[in-house]
């Protein structure tokens, strides 16, 4: 498994992360000191603003997970990977895809995502 897999993969278990101070360190160590989320839903601006977003999408959707769906695509400091939203094991009901940009040390810096179902 490449690095930016495993970085994505990470990134995906902060979105389904229940505990806020777990969630918080794990921002904290993932992404930049001033990073920027934005998607069709809204515009995050810093650490706890992504935090907030996150814990706002967590009660949207109760119960629900985000996984992996494919392989991730990338280069240079950039990456493009495809997303599934719902139940654990079951069918999605929601899915996307974002793109990453990175620091130099691979933390999240940008992340820009789109909503395709």
């Amino acid at each position: 498994m490449s690095d930016v897999q495993q970085r994505v993969e990470r990134y995906l278990a902060i979105w389904n992360e229940k505990d806020p101070a777990a969630r918080r360190a794990a921002i904290a160590e993932a992404w930049t000191d001033a990073p920027v989320y934005v998607d069709p839903l809204g515009v995050a601006e810093g650490r706890d603003a992504i935090d907030a977003f996150i814990g706002a999408a967590q009660e949207q959707f109760p119960g629900l997970v985000f996984r992996p769906a494919g392989e991730v695509d990338a280069h240079h400091n950039v990456a493009r990977f495809t997303w599934e939203l719902g139940p654990e094991g079951g069918e999605a009901i929601a899915v996307g895809f974002d793109v990453a940009v990175f620091d130099e040390d691979g933390r999240f810096d940008r992340v820009h995502g789109f909503l395709d179902k």
